[in-house]
C-alpha cells in the first residue's frame, strides 16, 4: 500500500524564479556573504514596507538582537515583550543581559494587550525602571492593536521594536506590517509566507541606525586598509546567494497573501459552524497575511488540541499548539508578567484551546480537503459532530 503523502504545516513554495537569482549570484561569483544582489533584496523589501532602509541578516532572531543594541540595551535594562510568541522574540534580551517583561494577550487579535502594557507602564514608573523597548509581535499575520499600543510608548517615551517575522504583507490601517515602529523586524525562515531558506531583515526609517546595524552585523570592521576592530560585533549579515533567492520571493508575495487567505476562507467554511471552534479573528481596519490559520476549540466540547495533532498524525498530516506563553517558559521563571485578566490570562487560554492548520500555499484544495475531512472524522468519532 503507498503511503499518503504527508501534509506539512507551512513548507517553503518556490516560485520557479528562484534559480534564475541563484544563477546570477553563481555567474558574478558573489558567492560570499555580500553582494549586489543583497543591495538589491534590502531595497525592495525596504520598499514593499513603505520604509527608507533595510539590512538583510542571517535571521530574524539576529534582527531583534541588532535593534536592542542600537537602542542601546544594557545589562539591567526592562524591555517589554509579548508573552504569545516564539522564543526568538525574547532570547535577545538575554544576550544583551536585560530584563524581559511579558505582557498578556487580548481576544480582538491574541496580541499583546494594551490594558496590560498600561498596567506594566504604571508599576515600572512607580518603580522607576522605566523600560527601554517594547517588542510588539504581530502573531500568525494579525497586527497588534498598534494606535493604542504606540500612544502609551510615546506617553512614555518607549521605542517600539515590530516583531513582524510573521506578517509580512499584513497591513494595519494602509500601512505594511513592521513599518510603524522605530524598527521593525521580518524572517525569511523556510516555514514563513516567503523564505530565503534562513535569514531575516531588520527595517527602519532611521537610514544612519540601518547603517550601523550593517556595520555591527559584519563583525564591526572599521574602514582601515588592515583588521581593525573597536568594539564587539556579529557575524549575522545574509549571504549573497539567500538575497537572490529573497528577492525572487518577494515577486511572488502578494500572491502568497492571497493564497494563505484563501486557505483561511475553504477551512472557515468547513470549520466555522461547529460549535465551539472559533477560528483567529481579524481586527477591523487590518488585513492579516493569514500565515498560519489557526482555531481555538473550546474547553466545554472535551476536545484538546493535542488529541487532534494525534489523530493528524496518524493521517500523515501536521499540525501544532499555538505558541507557549513566554511567561510560562522555565527559561522565563523569574520575570514579570502582566495581565488584564483577574482570572486565566488569555494567553494561557489560546495555549490550551489553540491549534494551528496546514497552511501552506502549496498545498492542494484536494489537500486541504483531506486535512478538512480527517478534522470532521475525528470530531465525528468524538461525537462532537453528527
Amino acid at each position: 500500500m503507498t503511503e499518503r503523502k504527508r501534509i506539512y504545516l507551512s513548507p517553503p513554495h518556490m516560485s520557479g524564479q528562484e534559480r534564475l537569482k541563484v544563477e546570477e549570484a553563481f555567474q558574478s561569483n558573489w558567492i560570499a556573504p555580500l553582494g549586489p544582489l543583497v543591495n538589491e533584496f534590502e531595497q525592495v523589501v525596504a520598499d514593499y514596507a513603505g520604509v527608507k532602509a533595510g539590512a538583510a541578516l542571517s535571521s530574524g532572531t539576529a534582527a531583534i538582537h541588532l535593534a536592542l543594541k542600537l537602542i542601546g540595551i544594557q545589562k539591567g535594562d526592562v524591555v517589554f515583550c509579548s508573552t504569545l510568541t516564539f522564543v526568538a522574540s525574547a532570547n535577545p534580551i538575554l544576550y544583551e543581559q536585560a530584563m524581559p517583561v511579558f505582557i498578556d494577550s487580548e481576544k480582538e487579535t491574541w496580541n499583546m494587550c494594551p490594558i496590560a502594557l498600561e498596567k506594566a507602564f504604571v508599576e515600572a514608573k512607580r518603580m522607576g525602571k522605566r523600560p527601554r523597548a517594547v517588542i510588539v509581535v504581530h502573531l500568525y499575520g494579525q497586527s497588534a492593536k498598534m494606535d493604542d499600543i504606540v500612544a502609551l510608548c510615546e506617553a512614555y517615551d518607549v521605542p517600539i521594536i515590530e516583531d513582524a517575522a510573521e506578517s509580512l504583507g499584513s497591513t494595519y490601517k494602509g500601512r505594511q506590517s513592521g513599518s510603524i515602529g522605530r524598527f521593525g523586524v521580518y524572517s525569511f525562515n523556510g516555514n514563513k509566507i516567503i523564505t530565503t531558506s534562513g535569514g531575516g531583515m531588520l527595517v527602519s526609517d532611521d537610514e544612519d541606525a540601518i547603517e550601523r546595524c550593517r556595520f555591527l552585523a559584519s563583525q564591526a570592521r572599521e574602514p582601515a586598509m588592515h583588521y581593525m576592530h573597536q568594539e564587539v560585533g556579529h557575524n549575522y549579515r545574509m549571504s549573497n546567494l539567500l538575497a537572490g533567492i529573497g528577492i525572487a520571493q518577494m515577486n511572488v508575495l502578494d500572491e502568497r497573501v492571497e493564497q494563505k487567505r484563501r486557505i483561511f476562507e475553504r477551512y472557515k467554511d468547513a470549520l466555522s459552524e461547529i460549535e465551539g471552534v472559533r477560528l483567529m479573528p481579524e481586527y477591523p481596519e487590518t488585513k492579516s497575511n493569514r500565515w498560519l490559520t489557526t482555531i481555538t476549540i473550546d474547553r466545554a466540547t472535551h476536545v484538546h488540541p493535542v488529541d487532534i495533532i494525534h489523530a493528524l498524525e496518524k493521517e500523515q498530516i501536521e499540525a501544532r499548539r499555538v505558541w507557549k506563553p513566554l511567561h510560562q517558559q522555565p527559561l522565563f521563571r523569574e520575570c514579570p508578567f502582566y495581565t488584564a485578566k483577574e482570572d486565566e490570562p488569555e494567553s494561557e487560554w489560546l495555549f490550551q484551546t489553540g491549534l494551528c492548520l496546514p497552511s501552506g500555499t502549496g498545498m492542494t484544495e484536494l489537500e486541504q480537503e483531506r486535512v478538512i475531512d480527517s478534522l470532521h472524522q475525528y470530531l465525528r468519532n468524538k461525537h462532537f459532530i453528527t
